[in-house]
């Protein structure tokens, strides 16, 4: 009787466990202090294996210089502020909400625009063994030139969670870094994304402008101001709601395990551009 009372206890502290899991959030530092020119904090470090987010703030007439890594390939976020991207001899515009991938390019020198502060996010992802088998099969198009896209530009799609009100974007389709793909969602309240999950892939939701939704996931919940970085628990039950005249506007990125696990993508449906 004592071991199954035992057993019985420890099982429902295991439950207890799970019911009592967190949805980790770190909110993002937009404001530097008085004479600083410079910001940069890893951002829920060690939350997903072998991806590393750096938040990396910075103001002034001289430029960052960032190198690629042998092994390893490294996406831009920038969400705040202007400036300008030098990769493979050419110059980007860089405005709130653009992406860029170097790709195979060897450095880039960022620079803020005048009287500006730039704003981003450094996501870097260690390649595996079988990573590097797959690049060799995407086009060379995908993986040897820079990657740059604004936000707005990117094509939509939709999706049977999401109401016809939501405007969502692939803003990073797969194939370009092997089991990753990064898109945006955009809606005003009151809304949803209803609730799902997807084992076969680890998520973290970057809030944009104006956004203040709450994100669901299993038993947890926690509300999602803008500016910040939320990891979704892996294989959790989750959703996304948004109040009358608020804004649902964040990022989402997918870190697949492997590359069957994209079949998730499928579900995104590819539509006409429509105005917001």
């Amino acid at each position: 009787m004592k071991k199954n009372s035992a057993i019985v206890l420890l099982l429902l502290s295991f439950t207890l466990i799970i019911q009592a899991q967190e949805i980790p959030i770190e909110k993002l530092n937009t404001q530097l202090t008085e004479n600083t020119k410079r910001y940069s904090k890893s951002i829920l470090e060690n939350e997903i294996k072998g991806i590393h987010v750096e938040q990396i703030s910075f103001t002034g007439k001289s430029g960052l210089v960032d190198y690629s890594k042998e092994g390893y390939r490294t996406i831009y976020l920038f969400f705040k502020g202007k400036g300008t991207v030098k990769a493979a001899n050419k110059k980007y515009e860089i405005v709130p909400e653009t992406i860029l991938l170097p790709n195979v390019a060897k450095s880039i020198t960022i620079k803020t625009a005048k009287n500006d502060t730039l704003h981003y996010l450094k996501i870097v992802t260690k390649l595996s063994a079988q990573d590097l088998i797959e690049l060799k099969e995407f086009s060379a198009e995908s993986t040897q030139n820079v990657y740059y896209a604004k936000f707005t530009d990117c094509k939509p799609y939709t999706e049977p969670i999401k109401s016809p009100n939501t405007i969502s974007r692939t803003i990073m389709p797969n194939k370009i870094i092997p089991r990753i793909a990064m898109g945006t969602v955009q809606t005003k309240g009151p809304d949803k994304v209803g609730a799902h999950k997807h084992p076969m892939l680890e998520q973290l939701f970057l809030s944009l402008s104006k956004n203040n939704c709450v994100v669901y996931a299993d038993d947890a919940k926690m509300a999602l101001p803008e500016y910040a970085l939320l990891h979704i628990p892996l294989g959790s039950m989750h959703s996304v709601s948004v109040e009358k005249d608020d804004v649902l506007y964040y990022v989402w990125m997918d870190f697949f395990m492997d590359s069957k696990g994209e079949e998730w993508l499928k579900t995104h449906n590819v539509t006409e551009d429509k105005k917001k």
